[in-house]
């Protein structure tokens, strides 16, 4: 039996963050955290793009480009989407994980999902570097470990059979 696993290191790999704008004091921490993460991992600071968009509606569109662009490994995808008086969470939240989802599918390059879907405000800011942790430097993680493990699948599918 074989075992592959990635290690979330990112030393001479390049990548964007792609932030939403709405929620910005959310977004922001997570921003930190995100940055944190890929900064304590080997990532330089020359070697992250940060890519603002409006709203988490539009993130799958900007990473889907840059992703197309060829110049990153990995993106980290951020937003906040709090749940108000209408339905329009749902569309959003949905809509956000399934398009980084094609993206994906669409392009190889890896990307997490740091989008927070909470009820209110106070779930999201304990979401980003609160009581509950900071799940922008959790996404960073994600993203570095499936950078490494697709540079490992990729090498052994390239390489002569044993």
């Amino acid at each position: 039996m074989r075992t592959i696993a990635g290690n979330p290191q990112g030393t001479g790999c390049h990548f964007a963050i792609v932030i939403a704008r709405f929620n910005q004091p959310v977004t922001e921490r997570l921003l930190d955290g995100a940055l944190d993460g890929l900064r304590r991992h080997g990532v330089r600071d020359e070697d992250i793009e940060v890519v603002w968009v409006p709203g988490a509606f539009e993130i799958p569109t900007a990473a889907h480009a840059l992703a197309r662009r060829g110049a990153v490994d990995g993106i980290v995808c951020l937003g906040a989407v709090i749940r108000g008086e209408t339905p329009h969470f749902e569309y959003v939240a949905a809509e956000a994980a399934s398009g980084i989802g094609r993206a994906v599918l669409a392009t190889g390059v890896p990307m997490s999902f740091g989008v927070l879907t909470t009820d209110t405000i106070e779930q999201a800011l304990a979401r980003a570097g609160g009581a509950v942790g900071n799940k922008g430097y959790e996404a960073a993680l994600t993203v570095l470990e499936m950078v490494d493990l697709l540079r490992i699948i990729r090498a052994r599918h390239d390489s002569p059979e044993e």
